[in-house]
């Protein structure tokens, strides 16, 4: 039975577009005694709801730019004050779920017997899809759709490699931004459909998304584009070939961060 001090929320805030997060999450954030935030939660998300006297704390990762809150002090800042009875909504860039440390913080949560709730959020890969005309899984074009990551490279064997590029699923990669050229090289090699289209879509559904389009067949001769931002989604699939006929988000051609503009209030608060 868990006890009755404080509660800890996980929930999902959206991909970037602070209207995109779900009621039931918008409820917390405005009801939280501590908020716990990633990087790409939308500061208009934060500054325009939280209550006056809440303690919002960021402990964000962006390990290219050297940013990163160790997880363990993450999970010792949620048991902490849910310990004094507070509220405290860990507030996570995308889906609470997916791609991210969850597993880590329900450990420490049902070890110290602290009662939590679990609310989905829409992730990357979904806004991405939404706000370039990328249907994922349009008929004709796509079996389904792989959500992956080449964080840890080195373990990618081969036989993964051909089925990564014979495949008529759709492939979406999450924090591959900076490992582009390599993933393009491998389904190069590994003899990928030439008709089959690869998009770099960069912080996607806010006012600074940029999204470049490539064939595999222009990527065999052409230069691709440097890593700039997080986050980058990188899809690829028949299904990329759609954005040109169907994309109706109008794009500013920045070149900011839309994430950059959160106060570090971490250290404040240890």
């Amino acid at each position: 039975m868990k006890n009755s001090f404080g509660k800890v929320i996980l929930a999902g805030a959206g991909p970037g577009d602070p209207d995109l997060i779900s009621v039931k999450a918008l409820k917390y954030l405005q009801i939280a005694d501590v908020v716990l935030t990633d990087r790409l939660v939308s500061p208009i998300l934060i500054e325009e709801n939280v209550k006056k006297d809440a303690i919002v704390i960021y402990v964000g990762k962006q390990c290219s730019k050297g940013i990163h809150t160790p997880q363990q002090d993450i999970n010792e800042l949620m048991v902490e004050f849910a310990l004094q009875n507070k509220l405290v909504l860990r507030l996570k860039g995308g889906d609470a779920s997916l791609f991210s440390n969850i597993l880590d913080e329900l450990e420490v949560l049902v070890s110290n017997d602290i009662r939590y709730e679990i609310i989905p959020g829409i992730s990357a890969a979904f806004g991405a899809a939404a706000f370039t005309g990328i249907p994922l899984t349009a008929r004709g074009f796509s079996r389904g759709v792989r959500f992956l990551t080449l964080y840890d490279l080195k373990n990618v064997d081969q036989n993964q490699w051909e089925d990564w590029s014979q495949t008529e699923d759709t492939l979406v990669f999450y924090m591959s931004g900076q490992k582009l050229a390599t993933l393009t090289n491998y389904l190069l090699d590994n003899n990928i459909n030439h008709n089959k289209g690869l998009a770099v879509v960069q912080q996607a559904t806010t006012p600074n998304q940029k999204t470049q389009i490539f064939s595999f067949k222009a990527l065999s001769t052409n230069n691709l584009p440097e890593f700039e931002f997080v986050p980058t989604l990188i899809i690829i699939g028949n299904v990329v070939n759609l954005h040109k006929e169907y994309a109706w988000f109008t794009e500013n051609n920045t070149k900011n961060s839309y994430f950059d503009n959160h106060k570090n209030t971490y250290q404040d608060a240890v």
